[in-house]
């Protein structure tokens, strides 16, 4: 079984940054694919970035440039450096982690980003 602990939401004004953190415990976090989603309210949960186990990154158009994903396979931890933040990125943002055919979620973070 695999348990994610996400760290680094808070309050934020817009312009500023936020790094985001998501810890693994358990499975085999160096080949999974792991990401971050971010769920607004009313909204559904959308894919922010996303990084292979060989380190290929993915982005959603509207934060390429902004926000950067990275991992540490030695601290079994996901990173997402976010930049130049917005008013409409407030959300919940959820670290994602898929190896095989199973996908695990983390229990979110909140993030509010004020104008």
């Amino acid at each position: 079984q695999v348990h994610l602990v996400e760290f680094g939401g808070g309050l934020v004004q817009a312009g500023g940054s936020l790094r985001l953190s998501c810890e693994a415990a358990g499975g085999r976090f160096s080949v999974a694919t792991a990401g971050w989603y971010r769920q607004a309210p009313g909204k559904q949960r959308d894919l922010v970035a996303q990084i292979t186990s060989g380190g290929n990154t993915n982005y959603v158009d509207s934060v390429k440039g902004r926000f950067t994903i990275s991992r540490d396979n030695a601290q079994n931890t996901v990173y997402l450096q976010m930049n130049s933040l917005k008013t409409e990125e407030t959300a919940m943002y959820y670290c994602n982690y898929v190896v095989g055919m199973d996908n695990f979620w983390g229990q979110g973070t909140q993030e509010a980003v004020s104008s």
